[in-house]
């Protein structure tokens, strides 16, 4: 009988393995491909008055548009947008259904769409969704036929009551507009496993999708609790295999359960089964284990990764995996905007986000006001970042309406993201709002319906909230009888003295060399004035009972109504990093792996001889040109609760070289230098991939380094770099306001030129530098 079992297991398995794919962006499961190449393009200024109906069946859609592959913006706009494109647009594109498809269940998946999307099948009007950020799913087979087929997305992104958030021209951050994520077709058996999107029916949506509960056993074991809904759209009754596998991260099987079910015609069934895991790994973020759930019904296959860990959270701080050790969670907040393409970013620029996040020291991330894209949130499972992911809204809480949706997209957010070990909190809160009773009292309603033993989290202290959120320019007090997270700081308190909550509506400005608003560029005075704002308030926050806080901002971005960037970021909209970058990744132990050790200078200003030093390691040594610094000190009054503390060493004379050292245990463990620069000498080519693989439809960071003769970054503002293609290059283009080309100059601005290159293929193409004093 044993032997029966294990003959069996393994051609059930080698059968599950069989079905699954790659398509060069990961593992996919069989009937589901991306569906982004070959679109066509327009904005509906071109079409003047014509309504849907008429543009659809005139074949306008088509005639006046330009090729295009998603991810995909709706205009490329400026470094500085302070007028973003909004309007209509419509994206069309043909495809061909065969005859065997057709006896399929056919779906197509939008991961997002700004903002309210109306799509047409065939002329015919399938589906309206209502939200930029959330997965939408439309149903084919009614509309669909053997053969050639046209479907036509109308888009519209202008300013709406509804979703909110406030009108863009008093907005703090962009949403930018066009079918921005990932679209996916499905072709699933008529007997299949349902999609978390599918589940718009409030009513019954919780029993759609997968939903992996693990739970933590006092006898060092885990039960896997698995909620599955199949649905059986033929008409007549079927009956079926279903099957669960737990996997390891070699694709080893742990656990496997089997039986036998039926479903009625048209039928949406609810199944669940839970499994066990003897001696879980347990996902932390400092150990971001990620165990696989194969689910199979019948002739369907999903692949569903899930980690093991739990979350204790009181007053008096988080424990995770039931240690008696209270957990503090570092952390950033970001916004997923690029230069120029806006949102749309690849699966791949995504992730590079989030091991940039990872390397500046932080295991927590708050996800802007928004919900992040599925790849973002996959890369930090992978790489253990915690995360607070919100439903949208800044500053705005519209009329009835508006509280509905905001209710729907809290219940959609949850089944969305309710398998991701990162999830720290859902935000079911409007950002800096105001919000009535009746929408904060659903919350706890919301959570228990969708996750049961989810944490939320609120900018109000009501007990619908497991955790307050509060920004630290408006902490008046702190009160200990609340889970604290410090949501925002470092930025608004050093920028506007008032700092109340309207970003239009300040009245007092700090002058400009203490605000933590610093370009990259504007040189070492000020970038040492944004680490010391950081080093201060999250000194400051370590003095309270919060478990966990995030900087204001991770990347510097656009505002929107503003005629400059929001430069409040740690690092710039390039990605390139500044000062404070340094500090924070100096806050790591350096028991993580990651000894670091940096000097906070250029050595471009002889009248500094004040160096900053960052450095995790148990004691660090500033060699001025070969001699060592024996003057030192620490500020103490923005340093008392920092476990790793900056410090400052000051020269008799202006160096021509420093090196710092840094020791753990006696024994050298990192060591960085800075030469004073000299003249430009020669441009270096860098682009970023974050250690990342270029993927097909990436978008690549590029850069091109000014050094002098030793190599040494020469920070200058002057001049330009022009970036140049072969000009047969048809796999690649740069990316501008003016759109895609194979040249590109862009100026010198920290004695760096960045651009954005967009690639068709999963390969880095020649690039050519000629710099223009």
């Amino acid at each position: 009988m044993k032997h029966t079992y294990i003959s069996l297991f393994f051609a059930l398995f080698a059968a599950v393995m069989s079905s699954c794919s790659d398509n060069g962006n990961g593992l996919v499961e069989k009937g589901s491909s991306l569906f982004n190449n070959d679109w066509l393009f327009a904005r509906a200024d071109d079409y003047g008055d014509l309504d849907s109906a008429t543009i659809v069946s005139s074949g306008l859609v088509q005639s006046q548009s330009e090729l295009v592959t998603l991810p995909h913006t709706a205009r490329f706009e400026p470094l500085v947008v302070n007028d973003q494109w909004q309007g209509i647009c419509w994206y069309s594109k043909h495809f061909n259904i065969t005859k065997e498809q057709l006896s399929n269940q056919l779906m197509l998946k939008f991961d997002a769409a700004m903002n309210v999307a109306d799509v047409f099948i065939n002329g015919k009007h399938a589906k309206q969704h209502v939200g930029g950020f959330l997965p939408f799913i439309v149903q084919l087979n009614e509309f669909v036929k053997e053969g050639d087929n046209l479907i036509a997305v109308r888009l519209d992104n202008r300013d709406n009551k509804v979703t909110g958030p406030k009108p863009l021209k008093i907005l703090d951050f962009n949403f930018y507009g066009g079918i921005y994520r990932n679209v996916h077709f499905l072709q699933r058996p008529k007997l299949y496993i349902t999609d978390d999107a599918e589940g718009e029916n409030l009513s019954e949506g919780k029993n759609y999708g997968i939903a992996v509960t693990p739970y933590i056993n006092k006898d060092n074991t885990a039960s896997i609790r698995v909620r599955l809904g199949a649905k059986n759209a033929n008409e007549t009754n079927a009956s079926t295999i279903v099957e669960f596998f737990i996997m390891d991260a070699n694709d080893k099987c742990l656990d496997y359960k089997r039986e036998n079910v039926k479903l009625s015609a048209s039928e949406l069934k609810l199944i669940e089964n839970s499994l066990s895991i003897e001696h879980p790994q347990l996902w932390s973020p400092s150990n971001p284990y990620l165990y696989t759930l194969v689910s199979v019904v019948g002739e369907d296959v999903r692949r569903t990764k899930f980690g093991v860990r739990s979350l204790n959270l009181s007053p008096n701080g988080l424990r995770m995996n039931n240690c008696a050790e209270k957990l503090f969670l570092r952390g950033t907040n970001r916004h997923q905007e690029y230069p120029f393409v806006g949102y749309a970013l690849s699966d791949n620029a995504n992730k590079r986000d989030a091991v940039k996040i990872k390397e500046a020291g932080f295991d927590y991330v708050r996800a802007g006001h928004y919900p992040s894209s599925p790849a973002f949130l996959d890369a930090c499972d992978s790489l253990g970042i915690m995360v607070l992911d919100p439903i949208l809204g800044w500053q705005y809480f519209g009329d009835s309406e508006f509280e509905k949706h905001a209710i729907k997209s809290a219940h959609e957010l949850i089944r969305r993201d309710r398998n991701h070990p990162c999830v720290l909190a859902f935000e079911l809160s409007i950002n800096e709002t105001r919000m009535p009773k009746s929408f904060v009292d659903q919350v706890p309603e919301i959570r228990n319906e969708e996750m049961p033993t989810a944490l939320t989290a609120g900018w109000m202290k009501s007990d619908s909230y497991d955790i307050f959120i509060q920004a630290r320019q408006h902490r008046h007090g702190v009160d200990t009888t609340r889970c604290l997270l410090v949501s925002e700081y470092g930025d608004w308190e050093y920028y506007a003295q008032n700092a109340g909550f309207n970003q239009d509506g300040w009245a007092d400005l700090m002058q400009e060399e203490r605000t933590s608003r610093q370009a990259r560029e504007f040189g070492e005075v000020r970038l040492l004035q944004q680490a010391r704002n950081f080093q201060e308030a999250h000194n400051d926050n370590r003095s309270t009972h919060a478990f966990a806080d995030g900087c204001w901002v991770m990347f510097d971005y656009n505002r929107g109504y503003a005629d400059d960037l929001e430069y409040s970021g740690i690092s710039d909209i390039f990605r390139l990093p500044k000062y404070a970058n340094y500090f924070f990744q100096s806050q790591r132990p350096a028991s993580d792996g990651k000894a670091m050790i940096f000097i906070a200078s250029q050595l471009t200003d002889a009248t500094m001889r004040n160096f900053r030093v960052f450095s995790n390691c148990d004691s660090i040594a500033l060699l001025a040109d070969g001699k060592q610094v024996t003057k030192r000190y620490i500020d103490e009054s923005i340093s008392n609760n920092l476990d790793y503390k900056p410090v400052i060493f000051t020269t008799d004379s202006f160096p021509e070289k420093l090196e710092a050292v840094g020791f753990i245990k006696g024994v050298e463990s990192a060591r960085h230098a800075v030469l004073r620069p000299s003249e430009v000498a020669n441009v270096q080519l860098f682009c970023d991939t974050a250690a990342v693989a270029i993927s097909q439809n990436d978008v690549l960071l590029t850069h091109a380094k000014l050094v002098d003769a030793n190599g040494t970054l020469v920070p200058t503002n002057n001049g330009t770099v022009t970036f140049s293609l072969d000009e047969s290059c048809t796999d690649a283009k740069f990316v501008s306001p003016q759109g895609l080309s194979t040249s590109v100059t862009v100026p010198v601005l920290g004695g760096i030129a960045s651009t954005v290159l967009k690639i068709a293929k999963d390969k880095h193409p020649n690039i050519s530098l000629n710099y223009n004093k």
